[in-house]
């Protein structure tokens, strides 16, 4: 994969996996890889990405909102979404752009579908409404244990309203993640126990497989 993509239709790459599991190391790492090789790229992350999502994201993670209900955490996870698809993603792509998104879909699958117990149906009718028909190209999943990561976290700050779950909340999310590899198209699972440039490798030879 070299040169520039600017003419073509760009794609849409997310990164996924438990809380700790590394991902923003790796989307640095990736969006060197791109550029080195002429691309332009967009970086995000969810919830958040453009003013409005980042109010949201403000709202989502605060500690002090220990009464949000699933439903409301949901909503509000589809509404960020939701913004950042039509202001960020959707025009990235149409103007050619590789964009590495950290989270999506798959994220609310997960916590809000299998861990808060929504549904993974109900939480997927919910968020189809917000992509308007967007999906990524890739998802990377990288998968580690849940209590190595929610350790990492304690070691790097403050843990948010989610990162706060509690071990049987984070158990049920990493079992959700296993769940997701099995029944989702286009996503792949990465050894997030390995070293970062080891990590890395693996995650360029897997876009090198699919042509990306």
């Amino acid at each position: 994969m070299e040169g520039n993509n600017r003419n073509n239709r760009g794609y849409l790459i997310t990164i996924e996996g438990p809380d700790g599991s590394g991902k923003s190391t790796q989307i640095e790492l990736l969006k060197k890889y791109f550029n080195d090789r002429g691309y332009e790229v967009v970086t995000t992350r969810e919830p958040g990405g453009t003013k409005i999502s980042e109010k949201i994201r403000e709202l989502i993670l605060d500690n002090d909102n220990e009464e949000m209900n699933g439903i409301c955490e949901a909503l509000l996870y589809a509404a960020s979404r939701a913004q950042l698809v039509e202001q960020v993603l959707k025009p990235a792509i149409y103007e050619g752009k590789i964009v590495l998104c950290d989270r999506f879909v798959h994220s609310s699958l997960v916590y809000q579908g299998y861990a808060r117990e929504l549904g993974v149906n109900q939480v997927l009718n919910i968020n189809e409404f917000a992509l308007n028909g967007l999906k990524a190209d890739l998802t990377i999943m990288i998968d580690i244990p849940y209590e190595l990561g929610i350790e990492r976290k304690r070691k790097q700050k403050k843990l948010d309203r989610l990162e706060n779950g509690g071990d049987e909340f984070h158990n049920k999310v990493f079992n959700g993640y296993q769940q997701i590899v099995k029944t989702m198209k286009n996503v792949v699972i990465i050894d997030g126990t390995k070293a970062v440039e080891e990590i890395h490798k693996d995650i360029v030879k897997t876009i090198a497989e699919l042509n990306i």
